[in-house]
């Protein structure tokens, strides 16, 4: 099905929500390319037939980590205007920029397929009521998550490794010299 398909005026009806996140402040200030992506996703919007008053962008999450949902207001703002069927659409990036938690992502998901909401990224456009869109949105998370993890697994053994050499170095705490 082509992606144009996908969105009907039932969704373009209701709000298209841009998720913008970056993980932490030094993704903001070095990093900024994937943010200017991000922002671009209002422009997508637009070309799947969403009215500029109907589109929203929530990018109060930046430099706040996925992991959880709880220190993010924007997040929590996303799921609970999915929840209330006010959202045809979610535009992120990727899986990543919404959630590295398996157990939000599904959630998610969940009320996207309950309430008729699309979920769009930059590979697609992805209905999570259709059976293999929802196979492929989970792996998706899943890979995410698996992704957090597999990074710091990388970075404690370099730090380990470090240490093992005795070429460790970190800055010494605020007021200690």
């Amino acid at each position: 099905m082509m992606m144009m398909e996908r969105v009907t005026t039932s969704h373009t009806q209701r709000n298209a929500l841009i998720y913008i996140r970056q993980s932490t402040a030094n993704q903001l200030r070095f990093h900024q390319e994937s943010t200017e992506r991000q922002y671009k996703f209002h422009e997508r919007a637009l070309q799947l037939g969403w009215s500029t008053d109907k589109i929203e962008i929530l990018d109060k999450d930046l430099g706040i980590s996925g992991k959880e949902m709880t220190n993010r207001p924007d997040f929590r703002k996303l799921v609970a205007d999915v929840s209330m069927g006010k959202v045809g659409a979610v535009f992120a990036l990727e899986a990543s920029r919404l959630s590295r938690s398996c157990a939000d992502w599904h959630r998610l998901l969940e009320l996207c397929a309950l309430t008729a909401s699309l979920i769009v990224d930059e590979d697609g456009v992805y209905d999570p009521s259709n059976f293999n869109d929802q196979l492929l949105l989970g792996l998706k998370g899943t890979i995410s998550q698996a992704e957090l993890h597999s990074m710091r697994a990388r970075l404690w053994g370099g730090k380990l490794n470090k240490a093992k050499k005795g070429e460790l170095r970190f800055p010494l705490p605020v007021g200690l010299t």
